[in-house]
């Protein structure tokens, strides 16, 4: 899954750090998702979506693997 997490957050002149913090969780955990090797909870993508006042089809694009 995709997401513009990134580009939200540097819009916002947000850190990751600030981002962690208003979310409560680490640094880390939101390196991870920017990079996509990690896919948040519906409960911390709606926590993301409320942040930035856009639903979470806004923010995390799902790419379905057509064969």
């Amino acid at each position: 899954m995709k997401n513009s997490l990134r580009e939200l957050r540097q819009q916002d002149n947000m850190t990751q750090e600030e981002l962690g913090e208003l979310l409560n969780v680490s640094c880390q955990t939101i390196i991870s998702i920017e990079s996509g090797r990690y896919n948040p909870s519906l409960e911390l993508a709606f926590k993301i979506s409320w942040i930035f006042m856009l639903s979470i089809e806004k923010i995390f694009i799902f790419e379905e693997d057509v064969k």
